[in-house]
C-alpha cells in the first residue's frame, strides 16, 4: 500500500480556510444579531441620548450576548449613552465570584457586583420540590431596582430573548387565563423604572451559536438548575417541537404578538363593543 504524503503547507492552508469560513459565518451572525437588536431599540425607543443603561448580567449566555451587542452598537450609535454592567451575587453555593469581575475588567466596561444572600432566603421559604423562580425573581428585581435608584440609572436592560417572550405568552395563556407576555419595554409597577429587553427579536438558537463562538465564561445557575420540570421548560419543549414539525410557526406567532387587533378579541376594556351601534349610526348619517 502506497502512502500519500500531504505537504505541511497544504495542511496549514486547509486549517486557514476552515478558520476563514468560521470567521465569515460568525461575522454574518453578529451582523444579523446587531440588526435585530438595533431594530428592537429603534422600534420601542429603548435607548435615548444621555441614557445610563444598567445591563443586568447573570453569567448566562443571554446576558453576555446582550452586553456584547450593546457595546458593539454603542461604538457606532448616533447617540451617546453609558453602559453599566451589574451582577447580583445571590450567594449560591460554589458560585465562582471571580469570573464576572475578571471578564468585565478585561472589557474595560463600568461594572458593579451587588452582594445579597437571596439564595438562603429562597431555600428557607420555598418547600423542597416547589418552584423557586417567582420568589427569587422578586427578590432579585428588588435588589436591582434599588441599585438603579441609588446610582441614577435611566434604563434597566434584561436579557430576555424572543423565545422567552413566546414562552411567557403561552404560560399565561395555559396556566393564567391571560393573553399577555413580556413586553420589549415596560414601566415598573411603582412608575420609577423603565425596563428594556434589547434581545426581544433575537431567537435563542442564534444566541446559543453566538455565545459558543465568543466563548463566554458561562456561569450555571445551581438554584434553578435543581428544578428540571418547570412549566416554562414544558412550554419551551412544545415550541421546539412545533418549530421542527412546522418550520416558520414560531416566527408567525411572534409576528402576531406585534399585530394585535383588539376589535377581533373579547376584552371590553380594550375595545368599545358597547359603542358599535353609535358608530353604525354615525356612519349611516354622516
Amino acid at each position: 500500500m502506497s502512502v500519500v504524503e500531504v505537504p505541511i503547507h497544504a495542511e496549514r492552508s486547509t486549517d486557514a480556510d476552515a478558520q476563514g469560513r468560521a470567521s465569515k459565518t460568525f461575522k454574518k451572525l453578529q451582523a444579523e444579531l446587531r440588526g435585530l437588536v438595533g431594530k428592537a431599540i429603534a422600534d420601542y425607543g429603548m435607548i435615548a441620548d444621555g441614557d445610563r443603561v444598567m445591563v443586568c448580567l447573570s453569567g448566562g449566555k443571554d446576558s453576555y450576548t446582550m452586553l456584547d451587542l450593546l457595546l458593539s452598537l454603542k461604538r457606532s450609535a448616533p447617540i451617546q449613552f453609558e453602559i453599566f454592567a451589574v451582577n447580583l451575587d445571590q450567594k449560591q453555593p460554589g458560585f465562582p465570584a471571580h469570573i464576572l469581575p475578571d471578564y468585565l475588567s478585561s472589557l474595560g466596561v463600568q461594572w458593579h457586583v451587588i452582594e445579597q444572600d437571596t439564595y438562603s432566603v429562597v431555600k428557607r421559604l420555598i418547600p423542597e420540590g416547589r418552584t423557586m423562580c417567582s420568589l427569587c425573581s422578586r427578590m432579585r428585581r428588588g435588589a436591582l431596582y434599588r441599585w438603579a435608584d441609588e446610582n441614577g440609572m435611566t434604563k434597566i436592560a434584561l436579557g430576555h430573548h424572543r423565545d422567552d417572550l413566546l414562552e411567557t405568552l403561552f404560560l399565561n395563556l395555559f396556566y393564567g387565563g391571560k393573553l399577555k407576555a413580556m413586553p420589549p419595554k415596560l414601566l415598573s409597577d411603582d412608575g420609577r423604572h423603565i425596563v428594556i429587553r434589547p434581545l426581544a427579536y433575537v431567537p435563542e438558537r442564534d444566541i446559543t451559536r453566538y455565545a459558543r463562538a465568543r466563548k463566554f465564561p458561562i456561569i450555571p445557575c445551581t438554584l434553578c438548575g435543581s428544578q428540571p420540570n418547570l412549566q416554562r421548560q414544558v412550554i419551551g419543549q412544545m415550541l421546539q417541537t412545533w418549530e421542527r414539525e412546522f418550520p416558520g410557526r414560531i416566527e408567525s406567532i411572534f409576528a402576531a404578538m406585534r399585530d394585535v387587533a383588539p376589535s377581533q378579541l373579547a376584552d371590553p376594556r380594550l375595545f368599545d363593543f358597547l359603542g358599535l351601534e353609535a358608530r353604525r349610526e354615525a356612519a349611516q348619517n354622516p
